[in-house]
């Protein structure tokens, strides 16, 4: 099967109606968009490489559901709608089987947010997924980084630290060597990106900084924190525990719920005074949401309590490709 052949047979879909957004899809030599009046683009971009992030065993429908799963939680960070998606896809062969998994697994998640494929590139090479995902959200409405005020509660949503659990469980590791369910699994490799709450988060106001949780809870705090030039308290009493790290012993439980990473929830900050409208939005979203914390003046000082509200001695850091 040549290049165009699987591209034909596996990523066009001649009987799918495109969203209106989208004028141009897969086919030319790139795709023409129309964002609604008033709006401004989000773009984001992440890359998926064999035995880097996932191993060569995984499930090809689990694998196309993670590569945009990732993206599209970029754009629940930004309170962005989804509007199209390009995939570059490097194959060491055009292996069939698992082509039409892939594709099976990456459509259905794209269906599901009216995410349409919308151009790409494929080459022979080891296996690398790249994804690029666009979208859109009202001007001036995007939460950012850098908007973090002094005052703010700080907010978690879902769980974390089941993902690092089932890795470490993949590995081996002597402490995660325990039963682990389907479900725990199915958060590692098909995690739930959280798109309904963004958007819901975006229309807040008092919203003011949002991340998604890639690289680990403290890891992508950080990122807030040094871009806000505010430092931040984590109660971790209040910290959402999943059933299945409730019996690991404390400093692993810790490890996996600040600095697990592959969680794709949301981390973000708002107002104290839109307490009551944060919890609407994620009713709204059938998302829960959690607070654990607030933001506090002290350029990227970070602070973990205990129950007492005494600081916590613990050295936790996110995942680092180059550390």
């Amino acid at each position: 099967m040549g290049e165009f052949e699987l591209i034909r047979q596996h990523f066009q879909r001649p009987g799918v109606k495109l969203p209106q957004d989208v004028v141009l899809g897969v086919g030319d030599d790139g795709a023409l968009l129309r964002p609604e009046p008033g709006h401004e683009l989000a773009i984001s971009t992440d890359m998926l490489v064999q035995e880097r992030h996932f191993f060569a065993s995984v499930d090809a429908a689990a694998l196309g559901h993670k590569a945009l799963a990732v993206n599209l939680s970029d754009l629940a960070a930004m309170g962005a709608r989804p509007l199209g998606f390009t995939l570059a896809l490097a194959l060491p062969k055009a292996d069939e089987a698992w082509l039409a998994a892939f594709a099976k697994g990456l459509f259905s998640l794209a269906d599901a947010h009216a995410c349409p494929l919308v151009g790409g590139d494929t080459t022979r090479g080891p296996l690398n997924i790249c994804i690029t995902v666009f979208g859109q959200v009202r001007a001036g409405r995007a939460p950012r980084r850098s908007a973090a005020r002094a005052g703010d509660d700080l907010y978690v949503s879902g769980r974390t630290g089941e993902a690092r659990l089932a890795l470490e469980h993949q590995r081996g590791t002597a402490w995660a060597t325990g039963a682990v369910g389907a479900d725990l699994r199915e958060r590692l490799e098909r995690p739930t990106p959280r798109n309904a709450l963004g958007m819901a988060l975006a229309a807040v106001d008092g919203m003011h900084a949002a991340i998604d949780l890639s690289d680990g809870l403290v890891g992508d705090l950080g990122h807030i924190l040094a871009a806000s030039r505010v430092g931040a308290d984590i109660e971790l009493a209040t910290l959402p525990v999943a059933p299945a790290l409730v019996a690991l012993p404390e400093a692993e439980r810790l490890e996996c719920l600040l600095a697990g990473g592959d969680d794709y929830e949301l981390l973000f900050t708002a107002d104290p005074a839109v307490r009551d409208a944060v919890q609407e939005a994620a009713r709204a979203s059938a998302t829960p949401v959690t607070r654990i914390g607030r933001i506090k003046a002290g350029a990227s000082e970070l602070q973990l309590l205990d129950a007492q509200g005494q600081p916590v001695s613990l050295r936790v850091q996110g995942f680092d490709h180059f550390a």
